[in-house]
């Protein structure tokens, strides 16, 4: 049992020795800077190229069941109908506006990254490589929306019953959440970040880590319902404290998903210190 804990506590120290001392927060406080920048424009391209390939009525026919579910303590069920709604009118002009500020994430993400994989190669265009290597996502992205799309109506179906059957909804939503991260996980940690870990450590963990991504984002929305008045310390400004919130809760994902990347980083350095080892082994 002691063995067991000691070797728990050597892996965890191992994964997060990339991101001593280098400020977990502020990386992910930067990250969250692109991201509020980006996270609208990065919607609206994946909903318009959905609604390109599946039609702009089955886009808005699938989503009004996650409207209709969403809590509307925090006005998140307008919020999402006006995004869906601006996204299926896109048009091709608008689309390729948005373009740039949606690839910012990319640079964001490059940027922290490079800090924490302490990598040495040639970084002068850190910007431009984190932005370029980001866009691909937006191929498969009709796919992975569409897969989480034809869940809503069993997923939230199940969510109204409540009791175990409620429940059994916010499994399944899980797991399609979970399912549809871990590609875009692999992508990011694999290509966008600097140091390009093994696909098999990059699978494991970045699997893990969309696991936790997913119940992080049902546990928002679990938030998003309880009664809390968020204008209180903002002056009864109830749209700026829902905006901090927001806020809030994509700086709290971004520091799972650099804790994640780091551990990437400590699982594919000991698969190569162990090969290596092996490899120099005497037979």
């Amino acid at each position: 049992m002691g063995g067991g804990w000691q070797r728990t506590k050597r892996i965890g120290a191992a994964a997060f020795r990339p991101v001593r001392g280098r400020d977990l927060s502020l990386h992910a406080a930067a990250i969250t800077f692109y991201g509020a920048i980006a996270v609208v424009p990065v919607a609206l391209l994946a909903i318009w190229l959905t609604a390109l390939v599946a039609g702009a009525g089955r886009v808005r026919r699938l989503t009004s069941y996650a409207v209709r579910t969403l809590p509307d303590e925090i006005g998140a069920p307008r919020a999402v109908a006006a995004l869906v709604e601006a996204g299926v009118g896109l048009t091709p002009w608008l689309a390729l506006a948005s373009l740039l500020p949606a690839s910012l994430y990319g640079e964001g993400l490059r940027r922290a990254f490079v800090s924490v994989a302490d990598s040495h190669v040639d970084e002068s265009l850190v910007g431009w490589r984190g932005r370029l290597l980001l866009l691909p996502l937006l191929a498969p992205a009709p796919a992975l929306l569409l897969s989480i799309l034809l869940a809503l109506p069993t997923t939230t179906g199940l969510v109204r019953e409540g009791g175990w059957v409620g429940a059994l909804g916010v499994v399944l939503s899980f797991l399609a959440t979970w399912l549809v991260l871990t590609p875009v996980l692999m992508w990011v940690f694999r290509v966008v970040g600097p140091a390009s870990p093994d696909w098999l450590s990059t699978l494991a963990v970045g699997s893990f880590t969309a696991a936790n991504l997913s119940g992080f984002l049902h546990g928002f929305v679990l938030f998003a319902s309880l009664p809390i008045d968020l204008g209180v310390p903002f002056g009864g400004f109830d749209a700026v404290g829902a905006g901090v919130a927001v806020l809030l809760w994509l700086y709290l994902f971004h520091v799972i998903v650099l804790a994640g990347y780091s551990a990437t980083l400590a699982l594919s350095r000991w698969r190569t210190r162990r090969a290596t080892a092996t490899a120099t082994t005497p037979g």
